[in-house]
């Protein structure tokens, strides 16, 4: 019996490339399309040669690749011929929330207006540059908005040494989250400059946390992923 299995590895969430001995892409699923908005094709396929088997078949390793707001922990890269390689890597899983989310107690929210009155009262005490794109479609979504706002000041405020903020937010197209058995789009609101403070970090996961919000923490970078509980 000839089984089709190209739509199994299609929904996957964890991206499948398929290169040629040259490094040409020769089919990739979804998740694989989406990532390489954040990550090159060369660095990929330098990642599929290096942790290859030394003879034919399959070999799986464990380490950590974070890609933006992708992070995975581990890949199997294999061939069964000198002109193909096979690259998948798995997505490390979402931490889940600690408590239950109480949608009845949260607000339906227009995140744009709350993150220009958080940039505003900000604005108020720090003249540094501040550069500011958004994607005006997001939806309205429910969200503590008095916990939210505290986390957006903490978070301004280790940028407040900076020579100039950039700060986007927009969907992350084909991603989500399970909220109470519900899945919900994400959106990223991310914030760069050329430095931060690191000594509100904790408190800022602890506040993220609170509302569900996965925090990535970098040098010169805070990103956060928030689900669009509706």
């Amino acid at each position: 019996m000839d089984i089709n299995f190209q739509p199994f590895v299609e929904w996957d969430n964890s991206p499948f490339i398929l290169f040629s001995h040259q490094g040409k892409i020769l089919y990739l699923n979804n998740a694989a399309e989406i990532l390489f908005g954040y990550v090159s094709k060369k660095e990929l396929y330098d990642i599929a040669l290096s942790y290859a088997p030394q003879s034919f078949g399959y070999k799986t390793t464990s380490l950590t690749l974070n890609y933006d707001s992708f992070l995975f922990h581990a890949i199997t890269v294999g061939y069964e011929n000198e002109e193909e390689i096979t690259l998948r890597l798995y997505n490390a899983p979402r931490i889940k929330p600690t408590r239950k989310v109480e949608s009845e107690k949260l607000i339906l929210t227009d995140i744009n207006i709350l993150l220009e009155a958080n940039i505003a009262l900000f604005r108020t005490k720090n003249t540094n540059p501040l550069k500011l794109l958004t994607d005006q479609d997001l939806p309205a979504f429910k969200i503590d908005q008095n916990t939210f706002s505290k986390l957006l000041r903490k978070i301004f405020d280790t940028f407040k040494a900076s020579d100039s903020i950039d700060i986007s937010l927009k969907l992350l197209f084909g991603q989500h989250v399970m909220i109470d058995n519900k899945k919900e789009s994400i959106a990223q609101l991310a914030i760069h400059a050329n430095g931060r403070y690191a000594d509100a970090d904790e408190e800022i996961r602890a506040l993220a946390s609170a509302n569900h919000i996965k925090c990535l923490l970098k040098e010169h970078s805070i990103k956060l992923e928030i689900p669009l509980i509706q």
